[in-house]
């Protein structure tokens, strides 16, 4: 099996947090996820993994409760959709964020 991870700083404030394990070329598990940090503290924005066996995105408020959205996507066309959706609008979902708009 393949295991990745790394911690990618988007700004001095913002950072994606990328996970996978891969078992002959097939993902097996992933979370890709964009963190904001409020304060002293990193706060959960997107959340994208396969927890309970299907591919999910996570939306979490400023309060940290979270709203699931099923994604009818394979792993691995889950997790490079994550990595590209973080990538391309970590910046708006940071300020609907801190505005309440999740």
């Amino acid at each position: 099996m393949n295991e990745k991870q790394y911690l990618l700083l988007l700004d001095i404030d913002a950072r994606k947090r990328h996970y996978h394990v891969a078992d002959h070329g097939k993902i097996i598990k992933y979370v890709v996820q964009l963190e904001i940090k409020i304060g002293n503290k990193w706060k959960e924005v997107i959340r994208y993994d396969c927890a309970h066996d299907f591919a999910h995105k996570d939306c979490f408020n400023i309060k940290g409760e979270c709203k699931k959205i099923k994604l009818n996507l394979k792993y691995e066309e889950a997790l490079s959709f994550a990595d590209d959706d973080i990538n391309d609008n970590w910046e708006l979902y940071k300020k609907k964020f801190i505005n309440g708009l999740i």
